[in-house]
């Protein structure tokens, strides 16, 4: 199905629905594509393509919504589909707040190429994507004796999509992904077995981390985990990786979401104004930035994109409100979710940063633990690499640190320029001081 051929078929819907009896309707119409390829231990592991061409409906009838899906797109299977959804809805209690989106929200959006789609993604053979996935391996496998086993893979996806409401919108978009990954295991005198990864995924072939790149570090990882330990229980200054830092930040993303505050589930509420974070803390969610992850000029509620301060200097600006919501708590809609996130970036890199630490830890990763949204309440384990007078030492793990998130915001100290260029979190290195962690 091409592009027109996708468009006419969604304005079909959106009329035969309301022909059935819907007072409103949305229709996305999508194609998506994934291609997987995998080599362990110089084998070929996995080689899986999938196709997917979808439609999702949401029909409201008198305030009662129901969203419905198929991947038959044969017209006269449709027909059956939107006469039984539409009237399977009318036995729905209404919601007053269920509607479509208020036209005036659809203005504002800006036309620009946001370049989501790499031209060069037909250009990519079955032969080269297994060369990228082997190169992986074997730049792994060739780095140390201590491996036990080792994977490398690469993927690439592409999607194209068209969004009609029947209060009029539509939007189109369309967008390429490529990932690069490599993993290796090894021994551990202690009878461990650390492993160590890297990944990296983006919209264009030409911006992925090389495959040697990928392999030498998932080993360089996984030989700084080798003899790791518990370090005593005590105050540390933490460095939070780039690549980890998402998993904290994450933390603060629900409690500011529309659905949470009107369900009183937000340690957030009505801190609009207030100081959640120190100085270091700016969170910015930009829809705008080229090729990246997140990008888009609309979201799933049709909403023109903006680029937003959510957290300026430490003081909450804004929440993530989606129509529904929106409409519930009688708040204008920003978007239900994020698109990009950046900060304000500082002057250090890692290494930079590493040295001028005198007691602390190296957070690559967090293990299990939550948070909670309606007190900020938090606990997290942590596995890393202790640091004493701006060297690493060895590895750590079995460690925790727990405590309220806006405590530990307030103790963010510095703030790399080491953005994670391959996630729509483009975030750097965070550094809080003074931490309290859980060990021996």
């Amino acid at each position: 199905m091409n592009r027109n051929e996708r468009r006419e078929l969604a304005h079909w819907v959106v009329k035969q629905t309301l022909k059935a009896g819907a007072d409103e309707v949305s229709a996305y119409i999508s194609n998506y594509r994934q291609v997987d390829c995998s080599y362990r231990d110089e084998k070929l592991e996995e080689l899986n393509e999938s196709t997917q061409n979808s439609l999702s409906l949401n029909i409201y009838v008198d305030h009662k919504y129901s969203g419905h899906t198929t991947n038959d797109l044969r017209r006269d299977a449709l027909t059956g589909f939107i006469e039984e959804a539409t009237a399977m809805t009318k036995f729905l209690e209404p919601d007053e707040f269920r509607a479509l989106t208020d036209p005036k929200f659809y203005k504002g959006r800006q036309n620009m190429d946001l370049e989501k789609a790499d031209p060069a993604y037909d250009s990519i053979t079955a032969d080269k994507r297994v060369k990228m996935a082997r190169q992986a391996e074997n730049a792994a496998k060739n780095q140390s004796d201590k491996i036990i086993t080792c994977t490398g893979a690469y993927g690439d996806s592409y999607a194209e999509a068209i969004r009609v409401h029947s209060n009029g919108f539509e939007g189109e978009s369309s967008g390429t992904s490529h990932y690069n990954y490599a993993e290796a295991t090894m021994e551990d005198k202690n009878g461990g077995r650390p492993s160590g990864y890297y990944y990296g995924q983006c919209r264009y072939f030409e911006d992925l981390p090389t495959s040697q790149f990928c392999g030498e570090d998932a080993v360089r990882r996984a030989l700084a985990k080798v003899g790791q330990k518990k370090l005593p229980s005590g105050r540390y200054d933490m460095l939070i990786e780039n690549r980890t830092a998402g998993r904290l930040l994450s933390s603060l993303y629900s409690p500011m979401t529309a659905r949470n505050i009107s369900r009183k589930n937000s340690f957030l509420d009505g801190k609009l104004g207030q100081r959640v974070g120190s100085e270091k803390l700016t969170m910015i969610d930009d829809p705008f930035v080229i090729r990246g992850m997140g990008s888009r000029l609309f979201d799933g509620d049709g909403i023109s994109a903006q680029k937003r301060v959510m957290i300026d200097k430490g003081i909450f600006k804004a929440y993530y409100i989606d129509n529904y919501y929106g409409r519930k708590l009688d708040m204008e809609p920003t978007s239900g979710g994020t698109s990009n996130i950046i900060m304000e970036y500082g002057t250090k890199d890692l290494n930079t940063m590493i040295k001028g630490i005198k007691k602390g830890i190296l957070v690559n990763s967090f293990l299990g633990g939550n948070s909670n949204d309606t007190t900020g309440d938090f606990s997290y384990g942590i596995v890393g690499q202790y640091i004493e007078d701006g060297q690493l030492i060895h590895g750590v793990n079995e460690m925790n640190i727990s405590g309220n998130l806006i405590d530990l915001w307030q103790q963010l100290v510095d703030v790399g320029k080491d953005a994670n260029p391959y996630s729509s979190w483009r975030l750097p290195t965070l550094q809080f001081h003074d931490v309290e962690c859980s060990g021996a």
